[in-house]
């Protein structure tokens, strides 16, 4: 293949205040080295917000434990709508991100420590795991995973994986295996009522199905963002509802799952080929605050929105101007690990 999807980049959540998201994140949850900040119009995603531009406030922020972003992103002249009526498992889209850890009862410890409400360690018969709740109504599924890329005083890292609803699990096992290549088959069970009752206060039937594509694959920042998940979950004795039915893109919860690529274009002939064509397209030339690079994006089986970035431009060390620029680089090389390390001189840990 031409193209390479080579890891989780970061996870969209939309937020009412993004400075005030980021702190959060960024002291409870070791998010702290910013790739960019921005405050600008959001002009190609028309599809996803009402038909019109609109004025946005984004911060790209990275957890050094290894592992995806997150894009924190904020309407600034619009006020960002919630959803219509409680979430519960297996409602369709992106229900939670998943966070990995080394050690499940120091990561479960510490966010108890942080007064953080959590629920009990559950067990599959594939890892160990735990939930909690942000601070704006956003669930978190932390899952024990012995990959790291660099230690830190945080035991929970960044972003290996993401819940998703589904309305077909075969179907949309099928989309991801062969469009975004999550092959390995990890876990097909039932819930728990523990589970559902900590996540919605309810005995709420779903079916999960975990499929695994390990790291690292090829590409500049392979050895970071390691190796990704997808938990689908499939509602049982009731009719699911849309977790954005009603609302644009850039609103309150989980607004997209990015991932990381190299070679753009070949990539778009695989979507098409397998009947997920873009649907938003932002050309080879997109800036973003100090990064710059090619952004698209496709739909899911259930609408869910998918971001592919093929990264241009990224700050190295903002401090004294270092940028990186990928455009010449040999295609699928990682980075070497020092410099990916150097990553870390742009932490912004706040107290």
């Amino acid at each position: 293949m031409n193209f390479i999807i080579s890891g989780i980049q970061q996870a969209g959540i939309g937020v009412s205040n993004v400075h005030e998201a980021y702190r959060w994140y960024n002291r409870h949850l070791g998010f702290n080295v910013k790739i960019f900040e921005e405050a600008a119009v959001a002009e190609l995603m028309l599809p996803y917000t009402g038909g019109k531009p609109q004025k946005r406030h984004a911060i790209l922020a990275l957890n050094m434990r290894g592992g995806g972003g997150f894009e924190i992103w904020q309407y600034t002249e619009r006020i960002p709508q919630g959803p219509k009526q409680k979430i519960l498992p297996g409602d369709l889209g992106f229900y939670s991100a998943v966070l990995k850890t080394q050690n499940i009862k120091a990561a479960h410890q510490y966010l108890q420590l942080k007064e953080i409400r959590v629920s009990e360690i559950f067990k599959d018969n594939f890892t160990s795991y735990f939930y909690f709740f942000d601070a704006f109504g956003n669930p978190f599924k932390v899952m024990e995973f012995a990959e790291y890329f660099k230690n830190t005083s945080n035991p929970i890292g960044g972003v290996c994986g993401m819940v998703v609803g589904v309305s077909d699990i075969e179907r949309s096992e099928k989309f991801y295996r062969d469009v975004l290549g999550f092959a390995e088959w990890k876990c097909d069970e039932n819930h728990s009522r523990a589970e559902s009752d900590f996540l919605s206060g309810e005995n709420i039937a779903f079916r999960k199905k975990i499929l695994f594509k390990p790291g690292p694959q090829k590409g500049p920042f392979a050895p970071v963002l390691g190796s990704a998940f997808v938990e689908l979950w499939q509602a049982e004795g009731r009719k699911p509802f849309r977790i954005f039915d009603g609302r644009q893109w850039g609103d309150l919860g989980f607004i997209h799952w990015c991932f990381d690529v190299v070679g753009m274009r070949e990539l778009q002939k695989h979507c098409e080929k397998h009947g997920h064509p873009f649907t938003v397209d932002g050309g080879e030339g997109f800036e973003m605050g100090e990064a710059a690079g090619h952004f698209t994006y496709i739909e899911g089986p259930d609408g869910e929105l998918i971001e592919f970035v093929e990264t241009k431009k990224i700050p190295l060390v903002k401090k004294i101007g270092w940028y990186l620029d990928l455009k010449k680089r040999p295609f699928g090389k990682p980075l070497p690990m020092w410099m990916l390390r150097a990553l870390a001189l742009n932490s912004d840990k706040q107290k």
